[in-house]
């Protein structure tokens, strides 16, 4: 006989915590192999194909595509042939993975020895009582109190009222209640023999004035609904405002931003420098044939060579800090991030270990991690643990930015377009190739001279990229 075992959304790692389905891969009815991938998801880091650890018929999908799902939420169900040696009896329903056709990898949430977790039918009254009786397994059970609210006695409306005198003593209460159009005809007092008190009249007053209330309210409930809400600016919102959602890509981004702006005192320092050297070196280098030759360098990957080597001069600059323990960690090695803007948003992919390669590597590394960002198979890895990040902005055609930080990271380097420019070149007004670089970097690690030193040093690799050969 069958079981039918559920795939839940493993925990893909990074301290993910939710995943968006972008694409089914499968259908209810198909036939799926062990470690089959069955849906394409979307996290907040990357695009990932999630395999299932079972082979069987798919029965049921949960969620339609564009649904976001937190980690642990049921994905599909797999009805899985009886294993060998079943009885068939539905007691053994809760076998293992390995012995219903389960994976032999292993996903978070998801070992290859653990038994499957048994399912069992529960009827819907017995379900309303576990609701209601059954305290929550490990947490005590705390009775609120329960506050009496002091009842006023008044008399029902078709009572028999009294003609006679109203047992009312002090003269008063009489006032109050005439005030507060209050019938003491209608009170039940509490005092001896029912004598009205001033409590009586007093919790009269508090009940008409809550049941007023409450009236007002109500008529005014349609009325309010009708108004639409205004904006958190202040500004009332147009009816036909378009709501999106901040998830994926774009929540990740917003959160890391904000976050950025909210924890680092950042400041920012920029330079015009003369690439054209640089320029010419780039050109001397893809041009060149025979032995010498080799991959086309990019201007980026030069740009990055460079930032390698002023960290290692301004190592204040490749650090983080610990707020908790207010401390400055300055990090080893240089995992250079690279902003990167794709269909997707914009991502920053992270060249490992960038301190120890050349600008022909990095060059590489950073071709290889462009193309997996435009058709979204960066591994969430290959997007996180950078301690220096450069943003290329002018391919977008401008001059300048103010970076933000990529948090938890101390600077990042902005470069804006490279175009001819008049420049004072030995002495003579020239037309030369010119660029802006910006910097902007987290005032707890160094203070502005560190920060320009790094700059400058930058600029005169730019400037002269014969300086780089002292490093070489």
């Amino acid at each position: 006989m069958a079981q039918v075992l559920e795939f839940k959304l493993p925990d893909l790692g990074e301290g993910l915590t939710e995943a968006e389905i972008v694409r089914w891969l499968v259908e209810v009815g198909d036939v799926v192999a062990i470690d089959q991938p069955v849906v394409e998801v979307e996290t907040a880091k990357a695009m990932v194909e999630v395999p299932c650890p079972y082979g069987g018929v798919v029965t049921a999908r949960f969620g339609e595509e564009g649904t976001e799902l937190p980690v642990g939420a049921p994905l599909l169900t797999v009805a899985v042939g009886a294993p060998e040696g079943s009885s068939g009896s539905g007691e053994d329903s809760g076998s293992d993975p390995e012995s219903a056709g389960g994976s032999g990898n292993v996903l978070v949430g998801y070992g290859t020895g653990a038994p499957a977790a048994r399912r069992r039918r529960i009827r819907p009254d017995r379900l309303d009582r576990s609701v209601t009786e059954a305290p929550v397994s490990g947490a005590p059970v705390v009775k609120a109190p329960v506050l009496e609210a002091p009842v006023v006695k008044v008399l029902a409306a078709d009572a028999s009222v009294s003609e006679g005198p109203v047992p009312v003593v002090s003269p008063l209460v009489r006032r109050l209640a005439r005030q507060h159009d209050i019938d003491l005809r209608r009170l039940a007092g509490s005092g001896p023999d029912g004598l009205i008190l001033r409590a009586d009249v007093d919790r009269a007053i508090r009940t008409a004035e809550e049941t007023a209330t409450a009236t007002a309210r109500a008529a005014q409930a349609p009325v309010q609904a009708q108004v639409p809400a205004a904006a958190p600016n202040g500004v009332a919102a147009a009816v036909d405002a378009e709501r999106i959602p901040l998830r994926g890509v774009r929540g990740a981004v917003a959160d890391k931003l904000s976050r950025s702006r909210t924890e680092i005192p950042d400041a920012t320092c920029w330079v015009d420098a003369d690439a054209t050297e640089l320029m010419a070196v780039r050109a001397a280098m893809n041009a060149a044939t025979g032995p010498s030759a080799g991959p086309k360098v990019s201007v980026l990957a030069l740009l990055a060579r460079i930032c390698t080597a002023a960290l290692a001069r301004f190592p204040e600059l490749n650090s983080t800090v610990d707020t908790e323990a207010r401390e400055i960690v300055r990090l080893s090695g240089v995992h250079l991030g690279f902003a990167a803007q794709t269909e997707r948003g914009l991502v920053v992919p992270v060249v490992r270990d960038a301190h120890t390669r050349n600008a022909e590597s990095i060059g590489a590394e950073i071709a290889r991690l462009t193309e997996l960002a435009r058709t979204g198979k960066l591994s969430p890895a290959q997007l996180t643990g950078g301690t220096f990040t450069l943003n290329n902005y002018g391919v977008f055609g401008v001059d300048g930015s103010t970076p933000i930080i990529n948090h938890p990271e101390a600077a990042m380097l902005g470069v804006g377009r490279i175009m001819p420019k008049p420049w004072v070149h030995q002495g003579e007004l020239a037309v030369r190739q010119v660029v802006q670089l910006s910097l902007t970097f987290d005032h707890r690690v160094c203070d502005g001279g560190t920060a320009g030193g790094f700059l400058r040093y930058v600029a005169d690799c730019v400037e002269q990229p014969a300086v780089l050969l002292r490093t070489l």
